[in-house]
């Protein structure tokens, strides 16, 4: 009998939580309802602990958001002593890869710089820089370092598998799907990060003021958000095909909410028709109602 009377009011302790998540799903549920859209969803509260997931086992697209994993294990090698984030790094002409877009290549076209490892990583996070990510995963020995790193974390529903160059070259559209995460995977990946599981402090504090300096994706997650409003996030796009079709429109990150607390969120939108701007207001849509359901509860 006590049994009973515990598990019941376990049961009505818990229900208020169901019936709070099961709201905002049912919001979001509409927000992508009849879209010609994958629509991949991950939502965590750090204040409530609620978490909603959205076709959280697909395989989606990773495109530029996998230069966040690759952050994380050129971080982790800086924490091991390995690198140092002062580090002068010889870019050379060749490090430039014509046809990526590339922010570092557009200030030093001609290459043959020394930069600081720490210059190198914004530019790859914060202005995705295509040259810049090869240039990190040379550094580490490829794309299979990274990926075998990610998953040693725990998490492994991800395959990252190609290089930027590769990913992005003229007849290579199908090679955007072998660098994959799941939602569910992808939401781990940010919890474990932002609970200080991966990195130093230091190297943490390093990553977040990048992710927080990011210039792309602009009409996504921060898009509808309360102007001044703290978000951390990597974006990641593909182009579109000659069917009109885009495999990749992403962004994840973190949201900060009026009390200080934080969300962590990742929307992928893949193989959509929906075209750029609409794709986008998805992500901004359900970013904010993400933001009014979780700041009437902090």
């Amino acid at each position: 009998m006590r049994t009973a009377l515990l598990l019941v009011g376990l049961l009505l302790t818990l229900s208020p939580i169901y019936a709070q998540v099961e709201s905002l799903q049912t919001k979001i549920d509409q927000l992508i309802k009849g879209k010609k859209a994958t629509v991949g969803v991950g939502i965590y509260d750090f204040g409530s602990r609620q978490t909603l997931i959205i076709n959280g086992d697909k395989h989606m697209p990773m495109q530029s958001v996998y230069k966040f994993h690759v952050a994380l294990a050129v971080l982790s090698e800086v924490d091991k002593g390995h690198l140092k984030l002062t580090q002068k790094m010889h870019v050379k002409k060749s490090d430039i890869v014509p046809g990526l877009h590339s922010p570092m290549g557009e200030d030093y076209p001609k290459g043959e710089v020394d930069l600081p490892l720490a210059d190198i990583i914004r530019y790859m996070v914060a202005e995705s820089d295509g040259s810049a990510c090869d240039y990190l995963f040379r550094l580490l020995g490829g794309p299979k370092q990274v990926d075998a790193f990610i998953h040693k974390l725990g998490i492994r529903d991800v395959a990252i598998r190609e290089t930027e160059e590769m990913m992005q070259a003229k007849g290579n559209w199908d090679v955007q799907y072998t660098n994959w995460t799941t939602p569910t995977a992808m939401l781990s990946l940010l919890k474990l990060f932002y609970q200080r599981k991966i990195l130093s402090a230091s190297s943490h504090d390093f990553l977040w003021k990048v992710m927080v300096g990011t210039t792309t994706g602009p009409d996504r997650l921060k898009k509808l958000l309360p102007a001044g409003t703290i978000v951390a996030h990597k974006t990641g796009t593909s182009g579109t095909n000659k069917d009109g079709l885009m495999g990749a429109v992403n962004d994840v990150g973190f949201i900060t909410l009026p009390n200080g607390n934080h969300l962590a969120i990742s929307v992928f939108i893949s193989n959509t028709t929906e075209g750029i701007g609409a794709n986008e207001r998805i992500i901004a849509d359900i970013a904010k109602v993400a933001y009014d359901h979780f700041a009437k509860l902090n």
